[in-house]
């Protein structure tokens, strides 16, 4: 066989997709499966959006467009990041990309390679940790802990800064966690920060339209840091976007170039209708995603309020996101078996909390971006198969 490039061999499979091919093979044998393991919204994109994206599939454009994105969409951008966290952009920062994980990749890569550190968060969303590893660079997990409620402690996350660090990945509101990082803490971290000019930032807010408790808060707020802070969002989530693959990055000025070729030797550029789509979504209106927001916030409180009764589990409220990130070590099940169990037996698709680094095991994560009456039915079948199924190797006190 030919040798491989050895950074290729040690990257993982993100979890939830594998889990949702083998509920949709068992979905085709005819088993029923409730699918609480997919992060993307249940609902259809506004028509407003798909118009938009009719007319341009029929209309036009049809060639390449600029490689970092259309003029008017990354003037459309820029003002709703203003309007959102009241930081003035250049919309010559913004960087139209086919998804969020670009974004992630992109910055790995500039950042990362043999020698160098990158933090993320543990558990946290896995391509971070496998961009880190492809690019060379050794990943470093800071602990995201259920007692400070899936916020990181800033100053533990200041302690692991060394020489060789680069770059430090902050996500709230969180996947898998759905912890949302006080202001406070981001706000220390920023302070620390200012200790170690060389290290970057990328903030990944992505679910920044589900935030439930309180406002948002980035670290592009924080003047200081503006010259090293790459901000992640995109449409996937808050336009029930997912499979458009869309997505957005704010890069200090002096970067703009360097990501501009990586673009054209990579992707070219994002597709004119997409474009157009997704300029349509972020000038509005918004009361279609006022309501998902809305929904997500009831369904919250369901699943939440269900995972609290099953025999053995606990479960905290989350601030963001759509996830919920139950606890089952006192089940007596180890949380990657109880995930596969749940699945083959019960038929409900969910993914277990090791899937998201190691400070994740004991835990599972649930979506709630799923219908109530699924939301309903998946924790009738937990607690269904908790109270008659046993592990073949139960966990000891």
């Amino acid at each position: 066989m030919v040798a491989l490039n050895p950074n290729a061999t040690v990257l993982e499979e993100e979890g939830a997709f594998a889990v949702s091919d083998r509920a949709a093979e068992l979905a085709r044998d005819g088993r029923s499966i409730v699918n609480l393991g997919i992060g993307q919204p249940d609902f259809q994109p506004p028509a407003h959006i798909l118009d938009a994206a009719e007319k341009a599939a029929r209309d036009g454009p049809h060639g390449y467009t600029s490689p970092v994105g259309m003029p008017e969409l990354r003037e459309a951008v820029a003002g709703h990041v203003h309007g959102r966290i009241g930081v003035e952009v250049d919309p010559g920062q913004v960087i139209i990309v086919p998804g969020g994980k670009v974004t992630i990749f992109f910055a790995c890569a500039m950042f990362g390679g043999a020698g160098t550190e990158i933090l993320y968060p543990d558990p946290g969303f896995p391509p971070y940790r496998e961009a880190v590893r492809f690019t060379g660079a050794t990943a470093v997990g800071y602990p995201i802990r259920e007692e400070n409620d899936f916020a990181f402690d800033a100053e533990e996350v200041l302690s692991l800064i060394t020489p060789k660090t680069r770059l430090i990945i902050v996500n709230s509101p969180a996947n898998p966690t759905g912890g949302v990082v006080p202001k406070a803490q981001l706000d220390r971290l920023a302070e620390g920060l200012l200790a170690h000019p060389n290290v970057a930032i990328l903030s990944d807010e992505i679910y920044s339209h589900q935030i439930y408790d309180g406002g948002p808060a980035s670290l592009l707020q924080v003047p200081e840091l503006r010259d090293r802070v790459v901000l992640l969002d995109g449409w996937s989530k808050t336009f029930a976007m997912t499979g458009w693959r869309l997505g957005y990055g704010v890069w200090p000025a002096g970067l703009i170039d360097h990501v501009r070729k990586l673009i054209t030797i990579n992707h070219s550029c994002v597709n004119g209708p997409a474009q157009m789509a997704a300029l349509a979504a972020i000038t509005g209106p918004y009361d279609a995603i006022d309501g998902f927001r809305k929904t997500f916030m009831a369904r919250r409180e369901v699943v939440v309020d269900g995972l609290n009764g099953l025999p053995g589990v606990t479960c905290r409220m989350p601030g963001g996101a759509f996830y919920a990130f139950p606890n089952v070590k006192n089940t007596g099940w180890h949380s990657t078996e109880l995930a596969v169990r749940l699945l083959e037996e019960a038929g409900v698709a969910l993914l277990h909390g090791g899937s998201f680094g190691d400070n994740g095991q004991g835990y599972l994560r649930v979506s709630y971006a799923a219908s109530r009456e699924a939301i309903t039915e998946a924790i009738e079948r937990m607690g269904d198969f908790l109270e008659s199924a046993h592990p073949a190797n139960p966990l000891r006190a």
